[in-house]
């Protein structure tokens, strides 16, 4: 009874039950302190079960979460729906305008400041220098799409890195798990908090992200080294109207990204002149690339966001986003990059 006592009161104890933590589930979050360079971390059963969760744990009724537009947007229908409807209070930025997020904090009620960079799907950036040096709320930075070898806010001041591990860690297209990272007592306290929200990682899948993880960066070093040259062979193509990538010289935060970035990331995003209809043909016919919505797997997977991703959105809230109708987003997979040029030239002629 005494031990069973102990590790019922325990902060984290990992065999007791597995909803307070489980070995491998703690192994899988050890090694993403380690990637980040945090003092701990804490996974969950999907990236928005962390930004649930996280939310939840740090915020009460009456407070005020500042926050870019340039998110997921699932994260923006929690931020505008279920948080709204528990008295919180959120000011929308835009996060690629210097000195937008320090401007909205109202002091002594701001809580959180959320930003995600690069956005999902338009590959905008935020500053993490500025983030990092708000005093005050606690800042919180989604870093899915980069990963943590293509940046690390917390080296930056930020205070937590979050991130949907389903997508490029785990690397397989065959988990459903989430992550948050920082410093020690900032994750107790939203572990506390966690354990009667609910939403932890399964054993299972924090497997299969800890084999992702052993080869994060050989895959991540191939998909972007492929996204640099298809975004530079889609510039030149007479059908596509724009690239969002990072990585060119183009790229309205190219300099920022070239400061804050070790590698520009494993997804791209395209206009297509043609609008929607173009997209729909592009769609019906590429053939070694997926039509699906994931990213950061092996497969090369694309979708249009206005009607899968982002559909969620009003037609105003897409436009304010960016999320126009010939918009395309391609998650570049291990695929030879001469066989994915030779895949859309084939789909775009």
């Amino acid at each position: 009874m005494d031990d069973a006592h102990r590790r019922a009161t325990r902060l984290r104890a990992d065999e007791f039950y597995g909803r307070y933590a489980n070995p491998t589930v703690r192994s899988f979050e050890e090694v993403v302190a380690e990637l980040e360079g945090a003092e701990d971390a804490m996974a969950f059963g999907s990236g928005m079960g962390a930004i649930a969760t996280t939310v939840l744990a740090l915020c009460s009724a009456g407070d005020h979460i500042v926050a870019a537009k340039q998110l997921y947007a699932g994260t923006l229908a929690f931020l505008q729906g279920p948080c709204a409807r528990f008295g919180i209070e959120v000011t929308l930025v835009d996060g690629t305008t210097p000195g937008a997020f320090a401007s909205a904090v109202q002091p002594g009620r701001t809580t959180i400041v959320m930003a995600e960079t690069p956005s999902n799907p338009r590959l905008e950036l935020c500053d993490l220098d500025e983030l990092g040096s708000i005093m005050g709320p606690f800042t919180v930075v989604d870093s899915t799409f980069a990963t943590p070898l293509g940046q690390q806010p917390l080296a930056h001041g930020v205070d937590l890195v979050l991130h949907s591990a389903t997508k490029g860690i785990a690397g397989h297209n065959d988990a459903t798990i989430g992550v948050i990272a920082g410093e020690k007592e900032l994750i107790d306290a939203i572990w506390a908090y966690g354990v009667l929200h609910g939403a932890m990682a399964s054993p299972f899948d924090a497997l299969n992200a800890l084999r992702g993880a052993r080869t994060l960066g050989v895959r991540t070093a191939h998909q972007t080294a492929t996204a640099q040259r298809l975004g530079e062979w889609l510039e030149q193509h007479p059908a596509v109207a724009r690239v969002h990538y990072p990585g060119l010289a183009s790229h309205p935060q190219h300099d920022l990204a070239k400061r804050q970035m070790r590698q520009y990331g494993t997804v791209l995003a395209f206009e297509l002149a043609g609008g929607r209809d173009a997209v729909g043909l592009l769609l019906d016919r590429i053939q070694l690339a997926r039509r699906a919505t994931s990213l950061g797997g092996p497969e090369t997977l694309v979708c249009h966001p206005m009607t899968t991703t982002h559909a969620s959105l009003t037609p105003q809230e897409q436009a304010d986003t960016g999320v126009t109708e010939g918009l395309v987003r391609v998650s570049l997979g291990l695929e030879d990059p001469g066989d994915i040029i030779a895949d859309f030239t084939r789909a775009l002629a």
